[in-house]
């Protein structure tokens, strides 16, 4: 056979050329070891070859093998110093045994050789190494004459594709290393990130509500009027609530007043105090919550609900920082940082001359858009289990959701956001028997579901009352039947074909006010307010 570059023979060179290209194809050791193998194999006429790299425990165990079974290279471990293979490894040394049959040291402790009668079998063994430092062994059989035909030629190949796999080895741990150095790091910034932006009591693994945790922690620290905006339910009040406690006014009052819930006489008097003997039962000074928040937050909840008088009272107090008392007239200075929040349209109020657009320029500075729950759906899971883990605390309860139940969950519209879901699970959870919560132990699938109604109204002009005074009511919303009239004369007449009719029918009833109105209906403020809000109908003043 000719010679050739440092005494290597074509066929060495073909070998070693194809190993490269194996070793250099993949990162994944394991594959490309097996095929490495297999290409010895092929060049030299081997009958089984394997290579054995040090584990973290200290012995060597096969990772990569051609002839052998998933058995036997499970039970090829060796300890350093342990027969040929663990020699090998303590000394750094090849070696060449050239009947295995004849070597004690021989250990087969794979069991895959078994020689017939007569048969010999050679092993050769090279350490497969790092600089200095050994980290496994690479070993074939073969039968006599095959290979190069002598073991010096073999040994000094085999050391050729062993500092090849050394290499290979090296290549790996170190993207090994740098993988899971960067799996670290990001699993460190996902928590850095998941700890910056969170809030305390709120619920929000999704996109959208993390960018909403990611806008509070940006403007709390600031003095600038905040503004939040989102559908009735949306958690309005608890946003406002982060935004205080992460402010460098955590210490001072945090004060919260709803709008919508008083007179425009009221909110004057709530809002700025008012005198003694300002007015009929002003028995004595009464501070206001302006004076009541200094130094901390005002939070002034549904300020779209506002009237257009108290609107330019307010808008001075915002511009001058100052007021004057009911029935006073002494200049009250205050430090204080509001936050406003509304579910209306403000851009249309503006438009419509219901809101000033001066005060809606002096509260619109930072805004928060908070999305409904039907836009974060990936929060609605985590809600309900906190819901419900929640209950059965409060009423030492142990009760648990199906998997059925919560897909219904998952799917609902939910049109009054968390606050609807609250009380869904907690009515749901209060009504039903057992340890688990199954579908049909949801309202909606008994036909008791306002969110259900509402859809239900919204896909039919069918008669849909929203003042159900019994079940068959609901009933009629999903199987479009007559429902029986309710017993109250002050029921809707039936000639009545839109749920629009109904609410102008309801209002008209009670001098357009809502809060009458809901009651009638058998709703919330909210509820109604929702309502006359979808379908659009202007409400009077009377």
């Amino acid at each position: 056979m000719s010679k050739s570059i440092k005494g290597e023979t074509p066929l060495e060179l073909g070998a070693i050329y194809e190993i490269s290209k194996i070793l250099s194809s993949s990162l994944d050791l394991r594959v490309t070891l097996r095929e490495l193998l297999g290409v010895l194999s092929s060049y030299l006429k081997l009958q089984r070859g394997m290579v054995s790299l040090v584990q973290d425990s200290g012995d060597l165990h096969i990772v990569g093998s051609s002839g052998l079974s998933t058995d036997e290279i499970e039970r090829g471990r060796y300890q350093s110093g342990e027969g040929i293979t663990g020699r090998i490894m303590k000394t750094g040394l090849p070696m060449v045994v050239p009947d295995i049959a004849k070597e004690p040291l021989f250990l087969n402790r794979t069991g895959s050789r078994r020689l017939a009668e007569g048969q010999i079998m050679s092993f050769i063994g090279v350490p497969i190494k790092i600089g200095r430092d050994t980290i496994g062994v690479l070993g074939v059989d073969r039968e006599p004459g095959g290979g190069t035909g002598n073991f010096e030629s073999d040994v000094r190949f085999l050391a050729m594709v062993a500092n090849l796999i050394g290499q290979t080895v090296r290549l790996n741990q170190r993207v090994t290393a740098e993988r899971e150095q960067l799996l670290q790091e990001k699993h460190r910034l996902q928590k850095e990130l998941k700890v910056k932006y969170s809030i305390d009591n709120v619920i929000g693994q999704s996109k959208r509500m993390q960018e909403v945790f990611a806008e509070v922690h940006q403007a709390a620290p600031g003095k600038s009027t905040v503004l939040l905006r989102g559908e009735s339910g949306t958690g309005k009040e608890v946003i406002a609530r982060a935004v205080h406690y992460l402010s460098p006014r955590k210490d001072a009052p945090f004060i919260r007043v709803n709008c919508a819930a008083l007179s425009e006489t009221l909110l004057e008097s709530e809002l700025f105090g008012h005198e003694k003997g300002s007015f009929t039962g002003a028995t004595q000074e009464r501070k206001g919550r302006f004076e009541m928040a200094h130094g901390g937050t005002l939070f002034l909840d549904e300020i779209g609900d506002i009237s257009p008088a108290f609107q330019t009272k307010l808008l001075r107090v915002l511009q001058e920082r100052e007021f004057e008392r009911v029935g006073g007239n002494k200049p009250i200075h205050v430090d204080v940082r509001l936050i406003t929040a509304t579910n209306r349209n403000l851009e249309e109020a503006v438009a419509d001359g219901e809101f000033r657009a001066d005060l809606y320029y002096r509260i619109n500075v930072v805004t928060i858009f908070l999305p409904p729950l039907r836009e974060r759906r990936d929060d609605i899971q985590p809600l309900v289990e906190h819901v419900l883990e929640k209950f059965n605390k409060e009423n030492k309860r142990k009760l648990s959701m199906s998997a059925e139940a919560m897909q219904i969950m998952l799917n609902c519209y939910w049109p009054g956001n968390v606050r609807e879901l609250e009380n869904c699970v907690e009515r749901t959870a209060t009504m039903t028997r057992g340890d688990m919560i199954n579908d049909l132990d949801l309202p909606c699938q008994q036909g008791k579901c306002f969110s259900l109604a509402i859809q239900g109204m919204a896909k039919t002009a069918k008669v849909v009352p929203l003042h159900a005074e019994s079940t068959e009511i609901f009933k009629h919303v999903q199987t479009n039947q007559p429902a029986s009239k309710p017993a109250s004369e002050s029921a809707p007449p039936e000639i009545l074909v839109s749920e629009r009719d109904k609410l102008i029918w309801a209002m008209e009833q009670c001098g357009w006010v809502q809060a009458k109105a809901a009651r009638l209906m058998n709703l919330t403020p909210r509820q109604i307010g929702y309502a006359l809000q979808k379908y659009n109908i202007p409400l009077k003043r009377l």
